[in-house]
């Protein structure tokens, strides 16, 4: 499993030869700008909620590759609707994909469209595939419900925000590392903006004195599981 980091909270996942894009948001980004877009390949999109952080390049890349949008059913159906295929979940349930199984898991946001109209309940995604399990949080505080996740699932990383202001911060997200017993973080959701930009050592310092792993990527880098 490759996982590379496209800015914000944008990742491309590569499991088994199929491609997976999270919450592509590249192309307004300018700390993303190179990044091609139209050269991104992707078999699924997988959406959190429907802000336009999270939204922007979604119709490009489903024009470009006719990937599948996986997401909650309002958001689903919102793109169903535009012509585009389409997978509708919801909380607590589950999927198996061809490139492994995915679960809709909670999340506490808000999620609306950039139009102001409705994007179902915001959530977050464990993907289980290729004998590696991952969790991506999405946008979210802190909750207890994260607790719920190792009863199902071992983690082989947990990928969480950590910029403050809209989501967790570092102290958060450690504790939430610790609540889905992970302690191999990629974290994301920082320094896009002006309200979320944090001090990298300083952060990678308090989750080594917690005695865990934080990476911190830059922009079109990945790792492997």
């Amino acid at each position: 499993m490759k996982i590379t980091f496209y800015g914000h909270a944008s990742l491309g996942i590569e499991i088994g030869g199929l491609n997976i894009i999270v919450d592509p948001y590249i192309s307004p980004n300018p700390k993303a700008a190179h990044i091609d877009v139209n050269a991104l390949k992707a078999d699924y999109i997988l959406l959190t909620h429907a802000h336009g952080d999270h939204i922007a390049d979604v119709e490009t890349i489903a024009n470009n590759t006719k990937a599948t949008i996986v997401s909650n059913a309002e958001i689903a159906g919102y793109y169903a609707n535009k012509g585009f295929e389409t997978h509708p979940m919801n909380h607590g349930g589950s999927w198996t994909f061809d490139f492994g199984k995915v679960k809709f898991v909670q999340a506490i946001h808000s999620s609306s469209f950039p139009d102001g109209s409705y994007g179902g309940n915001p959530g977050g995604f464990v993907i289980e595939g290729e004998h590696k399990n991952i969790y991506i949080a999405g946008d979210t505080a802190l909750t207890f419900d994260m607790q719920l996740i190792p009863l199902r699932t071992s983690l082989d990383l947990a990928i969480l925000p950590i910029g403050n202001n809209f989501t967790m911060d570092v102290e958060d997200a450690i504790i939430a590392s610790d609540f889905v017993e992970c302690d191999t973080i990629l974290g994301y959701h920082f320094d896009t903006f002006g309200y979320i930009e944090i001090d990298h050592k300083e952060a990678v310092k308090k989750f080594f004195d917690a005695g865990k792993d934080l990476m911190l990527l830059e922009i079109g880098a990945s790792i492997e599981l």
